[in-house]
């Protein structure tokens, strides 16, 4: 049976609202898809500055943008429906916004309330993807391995180049995901800094000069040493990474930092029998972090079309609202680590 949904993603990097309607075939035991049609949303510098600022929010301004952010996410979704005359949708499934992330701490928390959604555009909405998991004492991250091991089999690893790094592969029978590095949210904060909203080609990254001190700092911060399944969130970055990356000049930083992030996802890469690697999100288009991975690895770095690069992550949630529609495993406590596989995700 063929299903149609769309699924709605917005990154740590602050680029957008993705919105990916495809449809879900089931075949056997396999999964076939089509990406129908896609589109970002790019915010505008108020939405931008309201979703940057949103973690130093008191509690009842953030329940207020918890809301707005829900009409507005519906609002768009209403748009994007009508511009393309979109039919049969079996419902929208929604990541929301990343505010607080602390799984040690039993909470994470993703803004844009899914009953708004379902307001504005009359469908069924499944929303809060990782609240669920964390309570089970897992990461609630990554989640898109499901996708990768359902959709993307034919590769050996999965790695998404978004505001975050993240791997996701097969090892011992099971698929194991993680987080590697920072990548965007660090790269495209430090452009802005230039009067750019982020590197283009790592084209400021390729004028700078490495900090030896400052990339060994970052080398041997703890997280890098921990074992999997671990996550990371924007609130280590502004202990471990912002503070580090203030003195110096913006051009060596991000040269400094891109080093740093190609070195540990290379490292990651390298530890495994990994024959070919697709890479997606905003930094598959950085040529000059994909240089420089490519450099210190022997795997094939395969960077598939634009579709799959920008859209993945919000086709995968779209087929996660599929499985959790179904009642079927939509969160692999492999690559979490909670204590069951489960099928995650509140209905509006």
């Amino acid at each position: 049976m063929k299903v149609q949904a769309i699924g709605l993603m917005s990154g740590t990097s602050l680029d957008g609202l993705d919105i990916c309607f495809a449809s879900f075939e089931k075949k056997d035991s396999s999964w076939a898809f089509h990406i129908l049609n896609a589109k970002t949303f790019p915010y505008s510098s108020e939405w931008e500055e309201k979703l940057r600022n949103s973690v130093h929010l008191s509690s009842e301004d953030l329940l207020e943008l918890h809301s707005e952010y829900g009409f507005y996410i519906g609002r768009l979704v209403k748009e994007f429906i009508e511009k393309n005359q979109l039919d049969n949708i079996s419902l929208i499934a929604s990541h929301g916004h990343t505010v607080f992330h602390q799984p040690q701490k039993k909470f994470t928390l993703q803004i844009g309330d899914g009953r708004a959604i379902k307001i504005e555009t009359e469908l069924p909405v499944i929303y809060d993807f990782r609240s669920q998991d964390v309570l089970m004492e897992g990461n609630g991250a990554p989640l898109v391995p499901i996708g990768d091991h359902l959709l993307f089999s034919e590769y050996d690893a999965c790695l998404n180049l978004g505001g975050f790094s993240n791997i996701s592969l097969q090892k011992n029978g099971k698929r194991i995901a993680f987080d590697i590095a920072p990548v965007n949210i660090v790269l495209n904060r430090l452009a802005q800094k230039s009067g750019k909203h982020f590197d283009e080609n790592g084209d400021l990254a390729r004028k700078g000069v490495i900090s030896e001190t400052l990339l060994s700092q970052l080398n041997t911060l703890d997280f890098y040493q921990q074992p999997h399944p671990k996550s990371l969130g924007i609130e280590w970055c502004y202990e471990y990474i912002f503070p580090a990356l203030e003195s110096i000049d913006v051009s060596d930083a991000l040269a400094t930092f891109t080093e740093h992030a190609a070195l540990q996802i290379a490292a990651v890469i390298n530890e495994s029998t990994i024959k070919n690697i697709l890479v997606t999100g905003g930094g598959a288009y950085n040529t000059f972090l994909i240089e420089k991975i490519k450099a210190k690895t022997k795997s094939e770095i395969i960077i598939p079309e634009k579709e799959i690069i920008e859209y993945k992550e919000a086709l995968i949630f779209a087929f996660m609202g599929v499985l959790r529609m179904n009642n079927e495993v939509n969160v692999l406590s492999s690559a979490t680590g909670s204590t069951a596989d489960h099928s995650s995700g509140i209905t509006a």
